[in-house]
């Protein structure tokens, strides 16, 4: 860009007006902050930029405490969160999107390894909180209240905490060391953690507990049942009690040729689980086609490779004994699964049904004002709190999609809440920024540099054992990969603005205070908000 040379103007050069050109400006340039596309998909609420700036210069235990600010299981979360951060990010325009979840796990494996530990309140409230369920949702909340010096008590019926983490995701996906150590990390913290304690009336336990508030998290154990006319002869399981049975010494006996009916990950997860048991055949029967099922594509991907089949568009009609009678369905005209008429049998030694899972919500029953709806626990949006005051309710037992990650944020938020009013004021979010789009960025300064992809298991080996079949980044692949965050809408003070202004306008206010804008000297000529990679200097009118 070439600039046209100002007219000259001889001044005395001791007078306070030589060299100053701010009266010349129109619009003057502004340095912002906005709101990076991953941070915003992030159901836990994470600030991934924040963590990967420290993570690309090497500094891993500051990344790992910046990220544990709002998530405790990065090692659990690099492991079964889905990812949706990256299917925002800005950088899959240019070539793909960064390895987040990749560079998650390396923090949280790294601290594992080095035995880094919460740091302790830094006071006690001497109030008191009751969790319900010891999974993603209820250990995340009582990671935060206990963050904020409340007195935290978790409760779940299992033996083992984890909750669907341990009984609904399979080792091959979550090693159990893993997960008990990132668990272990949060009891360290002074949470009192009871197991196999079922709570079967809350307003009892309340009040015997002396609980000032209460946060439920208790997951969907309970399996959905579908009418299939079956013989006694028929072996009939339900998926949430063949992937609980695996934590146990005596594995499920599923046989040689398994069926699992549905189209979730849970079905994709024991089918693939009942190829490591042996089975020659695992066949999915699902309704609808492929496009329409609700496991990841990735997930289907992996089963397919492992030898799982599937039979698209089709319904199990009648079980007797090792035979399974299907329908074909066709679609609709829009888009529908319709019966055809058309029959084939299937041989199975065992069915397992895969259909959803339900809330056991009878524990409420005596609890006023909270309403239940649809199988799920009304609440507040903005707070998660009940219609029962100081009862705040998050995961599966609410309204909201099911998974790991949605559980963590659930956790967070309610902790938020539960403490604004244990403090008798009200929870406050801060403003979010404005979206930092990729129209915003200068991505002509970044060079390809594809995403570093993690190794898997071999197809032998996935088959044959339980063992983990995603690997880890090495240190010099997530560094590598940290680099590659493009800091989309947020200064990461790479002197642009500094080199290219012609007037010497920029001020640099040192490491990690970024830069000002001497208004004396600038002439409004927005090269510096041209250049700037990441969209983080705005050109606003001289008016404002």
């Amino acid at each position: 860009m070439t600039m046209r040379k100002p007219f000259a103007i001889t001044l005395d050069p001791g007078s306070s007006l030589a060299n100053k050109t701010g009266s010349w400006r129109t619009e003057r340039p502004v340095y912002v902050d906005r709101l990076p596309p991953c941070n915003a998909q992030c159901p836990a609420g994470e600030d991934i930029q924040g963590w990967l700036f420290h993570a690309e210069s090497g500094q891993y235990e500051q990344a790992w405490r910046h990220l544990v600010r709002d998530n405790p299981f990065p090692a659990v979360m690099g492991r079964v969160c889905y990812h949706s951060c990256e299917g925002a990010c800005n950088r899959g325009k240019l070539d793909s999107a960064v390895g987040i979840n990749s560079v998650e796990r390396f923090l949280g494996d790294e601290a594992l390894r080095r035995g880094w530990r919460f740091a302790p309140p830094a006071a006690e409230s001497g109030r008191h909180v009751l969790v319900v369920g010891a999974g993603p949702s209820g250990l995340s909340a009582a990671y935060h209240l206990r963050s904020r010096g409340h007195a935290v008590t978790v409760v779940d019926a299992g033996p083992r905490a984890g909750g669907m983490m341990r009984f609904g995701i399979p080792q091959y996906r979550l090693p159990r060391d893993v997960l008990d150590a990132e668990v272990q990390r949060i009891v360290d913290m002074g949470v009192t953690l009871k197991l196999d304690t079922k709570v079967n009336d809350l307003e009892r336990e309340l009040r015997e507990g002396h609980y000032e508030a209460a946060f439920l998290a208790v997951g969907a154990h309970v399996a959905k049942r579908a009418f299939i006319p079956a013989k006694d002869s028929s072996r009939i399981l339900d998926a949430v009690a063949v992937l609980r049975s695996m934590e146990g010494e005596d594995k499920p006996m599923l046989g040689r040729r398994v069926v699992v009916y549905g189209g979730g990950n849970t079905a994709i997860d024991v089918a693939r689980t009942a190829k490591r048991l042996g089975a020659t055949e695992a066949v999915i029967v699902y309704r609808r086609t492929r496009e329409r099922m609700p496991a990841h594509d990735f997930e289907v991907e992996e089963a397919l490779q492992e030898g799982v089949l599937v039979k698209w568009l089709s319904t199990i009609k009648r079980a007797d004994g090792d035979a399974l009678t299907i329908e074909k369905m066709a679609l609709d005209d829009k888009g529908y699964p319709v019966p055809t008429g058309e029959y084939e049998t299937l041989e199975a030694d065992s069915l397992v049904l895969a259909l959803g899972q339900d809330v056991d919500l009878g524990f409420l029953d005596r609890l006023p004002g909270l309403q239940v709806r649809d199988g799920v626990v009304q609440v507040d949006p903005s707070t998660l709190m009940t219609g029962y005051p100081g009862v705040f309710a998050g995961g599966d037992m609410v309204p909201a999609e099911r998974n790991v990650t949605v559980a963590v944020g659930h956790g967070k938020k309610a902790a938020r809440h539960v403490d604004a009013w244990l403090r008798g004021r009200a929870g406050t979010s801060e403003p979010k920024h404005a979206p930092a789009g990729f129209e915003r960025l200068n991505p002509w300064y970044y060079s390809d540099a594809p995403k570093t992809m993690r190794p898997q298991l071999d197809v032998a080996r996935r088959t044959s054992s339980f063992d983990e079949v995603q690997g880890g980044l090495t240190e010099e692949n997530a560094l590598f990969e940290a680099r590659r965050c493009l800091s989309c809408g947020n200064c990461f003070e790479c002197d642009n603005c500094y080199g290219v202004c012609p007037d010497n306008a920029v001020v640099k206010l040192g490491p990690g205070t970024r830069y000002s804008i001497n208004l004396d000297y600038c002439k409004g000529c927005g090269i510096c908000a041209a250049e700037c990679p990441c969209g983080a200097i705005e050109m606003v009118p001289e008016s404002i």
